[in-house]
């Protein structure tokens, strides 16, 4: 039976419960716009009603706050990760595609189409009169030009991987930094909520570092109850995991370290020193070309690592323990224009990775349908040979580099080396047959420089008949073939600036300095449709043009709709766990007549025993 001043203990239940209900209201109020809030509420829940020896048997002992719970749904928590994440992907794809956009397109007179066209008029005027000086030295300028133009490009596209390849570590530093945060703010709300207390506040925190986290990358956010609070109290022990790529970056109070290794190698002739390598600090491996990646980070290696799938490809035949040197044919890279592994660097057979020192080619042709079709052979360092042997029946595939399916940074490189190889070759070709003013054979007018040497080369052309009239039909990494000029280091042989003269317009000069024969055939070359598979040499940079164009535009329009979906999902997360400042004031009014009649309560039952006691007593 209760006690005769029960009531008492009713009405300071109410004023208890809703004295709580009122600050947690104060509480959303203050932290309406703060920045990952969620609205709290008191979760009120009459008390345990007590048995009385009276007919009506049972009495209400009052009210009783019993948790102050956090206003969230994970659905749209998870809705939202996953939609940040493709955003951030597109987000960065956009902003770097629009840079080699500028890079590429005719954004003043110094672009390709101006000084293409500067070219062939210069020629058009050597072609009026071979013999002016003035006209010849105008075009060797309108041709360092182009070169220039190409030097350029290259140099701002280098510069670009550069930065992508610094925004990466910085991106994983950031990575780093929220899961050291995470780990800390999943022990501090272990260790409130195993007392049976409710670490809203730091839940919030953690949320909003792992909003942020899966713009950058991909992620995997899992929470597990391993535990019952103190005296079984509804909160408890919970074990937190957040996995990118596989890995853990947090496991419970662990954060693991996504490190940064720089390569002390290239994979492509077109990269530049030091890409980063990542891999976790515990050993494990870490893809960089993971699709599932995702997010900022997965972007960033798309920019700096798409090849388009141009990376050298090749089942192994046959290979024995011991040797220094791999043969592989039927590769995917059959040309010396398109041929961009380094000459030096590393080459993985099947999952072992070796170090070669130089390659030979040698070009065959395929009976059937006359193209060519390279064997190369690769020559290994001495301290790792072979490590077994492997027959074509182990399926075996050798590699340089990955295969990253994206048109990032090397495939635009790669396209520029392409046209400056294809286009200077061919020119070259034509203008050796003819003679110079002096009657000297002509040479090679487009030229790279040597980065060692500082010299131009002289080129070997594989295909072609040597000076005793042989047909080459091998090379390697030595010999100074094309596959060492790239857009980079374009130029026009040194001596053409130096001496003018030695354009080589005739044939022969022998039929008089006015016959320009050889140089019609090098103005032909502005029409012909053969040399690339996309048309003229000016359709080839304009198809060029028009591919970044397109990707540009998709990476630019998905960026946008991605945007809007994320900021939708944010709306409807927040129309649950927002503050709404009048609902808030509502609140206060109705807490507030609550917490007023809980008083009235004691109030009048102070009467009452004041009655009693007082007014009753002998």
């Amino acid at each position: 039976m209760p006690s005769t001043f029960f009531g008492l203990d009713i009405g300071t239940s109410g004023l208890h419960t809703y004295q709580a209900a009122l600050n947690t209201t104060a509480h959303n109020i203050t932290n309406a716009k703060t920045e990952g809030y969620s609205r709290q509420q008191v979760n009120r829940q009459a008390k345990d009603p007590i048995a009385i020896a009276q007919r009506y048997g049972m009495v209400g002992t009052g009210v009783i706050a019993n948790k102050v719970s956090q206003i969230r749904d994970e659905y749209y928590d998870l809705k939202y990760r996953s939609a940040n994440t493709i955003n951030g992907e597109y987000d960065s794809r956009t902003y770097y595609l629009k840079n080699i956009q500028n890079f590429l397109n005719e954004i003043n007179d110094g672009g390709f189409n101006t000084n293409f066209k500067n070219l062939f008029n210069g020629m058009s005027e050597v072609e009026k009169d071979p013999t002016s000086k003035s006209a010849r030295a105008q075009m060797v300028n309108q041709a360092y030009a182009l070169t220039e133009f190409f030097n350029n490009v290259s140099e701002n596209l280098k510069n670009t991987q550069n930065e992508v390849n610094f925004t990466i570590k910085n991106t994983v530093d950031t990575i780093n930094s929220y899961g050291d945060q995470i780990a800390t703010l999943t022990k501090q709300i272990n260790m409130i909520e195993v007392s049976g207390g409710f670490a809203n506040d730091l839940r919030d925190q953690r949320n909003l570092i792992v909003d942020k986290l899966s713009s950058l990358a991909n992620i995997t956010v899992k929470e597990e109850r391993i535990g019952e609070g103190m005296s079984g109290s509804l909160s408890g022990v919970t074990h937190y995991t957040v996995k990118i790529n596989g890995g853990y970056l947090v496991n419970n109070y662990e954060a693991n370290k996504i490190e940064t290794v720089p390569r002390d190698y290239i994979s492509s002739i077109n990269d530049v020193e030091g890409l980063y390598d990542l891999t976790w600090s515990d050993g494990q491996n870490f893809s960089t070309h993971n699709s599932q990646l995702g997010g900022k980070l997965g972007a960033l290696f798309q920019m700096r690592d798409g090849n388009n799938r141009a990376s050298l490809r090749c089942n192994v035949k046959e290979a024995f323990e011991g040797d220094t040197e791999l043969t592989l044919e039927d590769t995917n890279i059959n040309s010396v224009e398109t041929m961009n592994f380094p000459p030096q660097g590393r080459i993985t057979v099947g999952s072992e990775e070796y170090e070669y020192t130089g390659f030979d080619v040698n070009i065959e042709k395929d009976p059937d349908t006359g193209k060519e079709k390279f064997k190369y052979t690769f020559k290994l360092k001495e301290d790792k040979p072979i490590q077994k042997d492997i027959s074509e029946d182990d399926k075996v595939v050798a590699k340089i580099g990955e295969q990253v399916n994206f048109k990032g940074i090397p495939y635009y490189l790669d396209q520029l080396n392409n046209y400056v190889r294809k286009f200077s070759k061919e020119f070259n070709e034509i203008h050796k047959t003819g003679e110079d003013l002096d009657g000297n054979k002509g040479t090679d007018f487009f030229n790279g420089i040597d980065q060692v040497s500082g010299e131009n080369y002289k080129f070997k052309v594989p295909g072609k008949e040597d000076e005793d009239g042989n047909e080459i039909t091998e090379f390697s990494s030595e010999d100074e073939t094309y596959y060492r000029l790239t857009a980079h280091n374009y130029s026009v042989t040194r001596t053409f600036r130096e001496n003018p003269s030695l354009i080589a317009a005739a044939s022969t000069i022998s039929e008089g300095v006015e016959n320009t024969d050889v140089m019609k055939k090098l103005e032909n070359l502005q029409k012909d449709r053969s040399m690339f598979d996309k048309g003229k040499p000016e359709e080839f940079y304009q198809a060029l043009t028009s591919d970044i164009g397109v990707d540009t535009k998709t990476a630019e329009t998905f960026s946008t709709n991605q945007d809007r979906i994320v900021k939708a999902i944010d709306n409807q997360r927040l129309s649950v766990s927002g503050v709404d400042n009048d609902e808030e004031a509502m609140d206060l009014v109705k807490f507030k007549n609550c917490y007023d009649l809980s008083a009235k309560v004691i109030t009048v039952m102070n009467e009452i025993y004041n009655k009693l006691i007082n007014e009753m007593a002998v």
